[in-house]
């Protein structure tokens, strides 16, 4: 989340949830609003994180980001999804990698 309002976003929303599933994180920077997944990794042994992603996990996402577009949206809102990918350290007095990726997959257009 720092890195977020570090970089102008402003935290709409944190675990917003729908039966078991959870978008980690909507953002706002004006009228773009972003379902931001984080995923975090220790190590490669079990891939990067952006390869943790897979469809089943963006079609609940989707599922997810339309109740908060239906229940929070604005008529002039513009949705993406993004994810934001931590690489931690070997080294524990190393500052975790992290990568923001906008756009990372499409949703349903609305």
């Amino acid at each position: 989340m720092a890195h977020l309002l570090r970089t102008g976003w402003r935290i709409e929303a944190h675990r917003f949830r729908l039966g078991h599933h959870d978008l980690d994180l909507v953002a706002r920077r004006g009228n773009l609003v972003a379902f931001i997944e984080v995923k975090t990794r220790s190590s490669r042994r079990f891939g990067s994180p952006v390869e943790a992603l897979g469809a089943r996990q963006r079609a609940d996402l989707g599922r997810v980001a339309e109740l908060w577009r239906v229940r929070f949206g604005r008529p002039d809102d513009r949705y993406r999804f993004d994810l934001i990918a931590i690489e931690e350290a070997a080294d524990p007095s190393t500052s975790p990698q992290v990568h923001h990726i906008e756009d990372a997959w499409r949703g349903v257009e609305k």
